[in-house]
């Protein structure tokens, strides 16, 4: 079976049964294990599905890839970003991770000066490029369906960086479950970026809350502020609140 061939099975086996392994698919088309293992690497790049340990699940199970989620609640984005820009200063050195939330903050950082820009993200990398503002790129595994360097490589260079602040976007928030994500490298970059800053502001908009993903990033008293729309459970807000997080309605 050719490669396209094979692409649109497993897209069809992922529609029909939420996830596969690796050692299924090999039994199915009789391909090695690392033709398959390429298989999946190349469609999780392409945003067709999200890979795991040893297969991969279907997209509709996790979060649409960044171009598909640039008009989802884009009036709370802005308010968010905008609201997130204020706690920038001149001369601040900032992290600004991946994500559409955080991209939301960039019309309202560019009068900043002296600012220092630290980040994985390949939107933010061009926003900056010509502009009077210190840029530092983290470089490390290229994920086409978010646009940004995660993985070992990436996570090695944070933990060597330090930052005032830095803004970084959330899959799923609970209070009691913490911080989760889809995405294995993904969250171990994220967890590196959480350690860069002595200030961790998160930005969510209230779909975010209430989920979990299937891995395990730290609890939500690792970031010291949550910046979130006015659509928020006011149970969530009160039981965030009481574990001493500073909430940030917009």
């Amino acid at each position: 079976m050719l490669k396209p061939a094979r692409h649109s099975r497993i897209r069809e086996i992922l529609d029909e049964t939420g996830q596969v392994t690796v050692a299924q698919l090999n039994a199915w088309f009789l391909v090695s294990e690392a033709t398959i293992r390429r298989d999946l690497d190349e469609m999780d790049r392409m945003g067709l599905l999200r890979r795991t340990h040893g297969g991969a699940v279907r997209i509709d199970d996790t979060e649409p890839p960044i171009i598909l989620r640039q008009t989802e609640q884009a009036t709370e984005k802005e308010r968010i970003g905008q609201r997130a820009a204020q706690l920038v200063t001149d001369d601040q050195t900032v992290f600004l991770g991946s994500g559409t939330t955080v991209q939301a903050m960039l019309p309202h950082l560019m009068e900043r000066r002296g600012l220092t820009v630290i980040t994985n993200s390949l939107p933010i990398i061009n926003a900056f490029v010509g502009r009077e503002t210190e840029l530092i790129v983290i470089g490390g595994y290229f994920r086409d369906s978010e646009l940004s360097m995660v993985g070992h490589i990436a996570e090695e260079a944070i933990n060597e960086l330090r930052a005032d602040l830095a803004f970084m976007g959330m899959r799923g928030i609970d209070p009691d479950r913490g911080f989760t994500s889809d995405y294995l490298p993904e969250a171990l970059t994220d967890r590196a970026i959480l350690r860069v800053a002595s200030r961790r502001v998160v930005l969510a908009d209230h779909s975010k809350f209430g989920r979990v993903g299937a891995v395990y990033l730290a609890p939500v008293t690792a970031a010291e502020v949550i910046i979130t729309d006015d659509g928020l459970d006011p149970t969530l807000a009160t039981t965030l609140q009481e574990k001493g997080i500073e909430l940030i309605l917009t």
